[in-house]
């Protein structure tokens, strides 16, 4: 490298041209044979030219970009330098780092639910970018995503996590527009599992071929309760006021805005019946207060995935699934919290505080479970059979 000055005849018309094009507190200096631009009480960021008269003309353009998108503080100096380098062709992300900021970007996030629900497709988002990068958002998203079955839950949880995250970037500058994620993607989408509500005799049967009692005492709770499995590990005794309360402290994602999470809630039993249509108290509030203990349940989050390890290897599950199967729906973890809504509606409970005790909006709920609604036409041709409709 040549001589390295201050003083060298092209400095001050560069100096002044930064000046004239952007603002009289926006300098360039020379650090260590480098170029750095500097804002007057604002900070300053390092460039990627040699302090030399080759240099200054490919920083002068750069500066102007740098200048234009920090727009008066819109974005901070670091940002808006990053946003000009990303409008290079041949700038090559840092993609690691950039994932490393969205990463404090979603904070709400759990160590293990950023492992499994966001780092796989951001992986793959990062791969699509050595060598040839895509022509666009679309493309991009498309080929991020192509591992994932199209019309499935866990791709469908892939592209959420991808657009949250290309939004942000792009928003940032870190990545060009055209990667914004688009409207929509072509899709074939796959017709929404129908979960199967089991029966009170079917919950009587699958306890009497679970041998052992701390599993049973799962099933009893997720049915009894409308549990959500993962609920198990959070139960909890309150002192309320006209007693001791049976609670859940979990607190589920709601999506919409980022954080949003469900409220602890206080449980309320609905007790199955026996063949006789008698209730069945299990005291299982009491059973908890004394300690009575409950299966292992795995790490935190897996609390379905262990209820659902253990009932797969029992003949009765095996049969109650195929029974299920037949009438066109799916028996799962979650079908003893299906029993709990269909019971509900059932006993002509209102929507809003069925929703209530199940723990979600009365938005969620008819999303999910509308179809255990009384059906009011059905009732109708039946007063008609009895004879006891009144027709205008």
């Amino acid at each position: 490298m040549g001589r390295i000055s201050n003083t060298d005849p092209w400095v001050k018309p560069f100096r002044e041209a930064v000046r004239i094009s952007t603002a009289p507190n926006w300098k360039v200096l020379n650090h260590r044979g480098r170029m750095r631009l500097q804002i007057s009480g604002v900070g300053s960021v390092m460039l990627p030219y040699d302090w030399s008269n080759q240099g200054s003309a490919h920083a002068l353009p750069r500066i102007q970009q740098i200048f234009k998108r920090w727009n008066g503080g819109r974005l901070t100096l670091a940002e808006a330098a990053q946003s000009a380098d990303t409008s290079s062709t041949k700038q090559q992300l840092n993609f690691s780092e950039l994932i490393e900021s969205y990463r404090k970007f979603v904070p709400n996030a759990g160590d293990k639910t950023w492992k499994k629900m966001y780092l796989p497709v951001l992986l793959k988002c990062r791969d699509k970018f050595n060598g040839t990068p895509p022509r666009d958002g679309e493309a991009l998203c498309m080929a991020c995503l192509e591992q994932w079955d199209q019309g499935s839950r866990s791709r469908q949880i892939s592209r959420q996590k991808l657009y949250g995250f290309l939004t942000w970037a792009v928003q940032r500058g870190h990545l060009k527009p055209i990667y914004s994620a688009p409207a929509t993607l072509p899709e074939v989408l796959k017709s929404k599992r129908v979960g199967y509500a089991i029966s009170d005799a079917e919950i009587l049967r699958l306890l009497e071929g679970t041998p052992d009692p701390r599993w049973q005492f799962a099933i009893q709770l997720c049915a009894v309760y409308g549990l959500r499995p993962e609920e198990l590990r959070w139960l909890r005794i309150k002192g309320g006021a006209k007693g001791s309360e049976l609670w859940t402290i979990y607190q589920k994602s709601m999506g919409g805005r980022k954080g949003d999470k469900t409220e602890p809630r206080r449980l309320l039993p609905l007790l199955v019946r026996d063949l006789d249509g008698s209730s069945i108290d299990w005291k299982l509030q009491a059973r908890l207060q004394v300690g009575e203990k409950l299966p292992p349940l795995q790490s935190d989050g897996d609390g379905a995935q262990a209820l659902r390890n253990y009932l797969r290897r029992r003949e009765v599950w095996r049969r109650l699934k195929a029974e299920a199967l037949n009438t066109g729906e799916q028996l799962t973890t979650y079908s003893f919290r299906h029993r709990y809504a269909k019971a509900s509606h059932a006993a002509n409970l209102p929507v809003a505080n069925i929703a209530e005790a199940m723990g979600h909006t009365i938005e969620v709920h008819l999303g999910s479970y509308a179809r255990f609604k009384t059906d009011a036409t059905a009732d109708l041709y039946a007063q008609v059979n009895a004879g006891t409709a009144q027709v205008n």
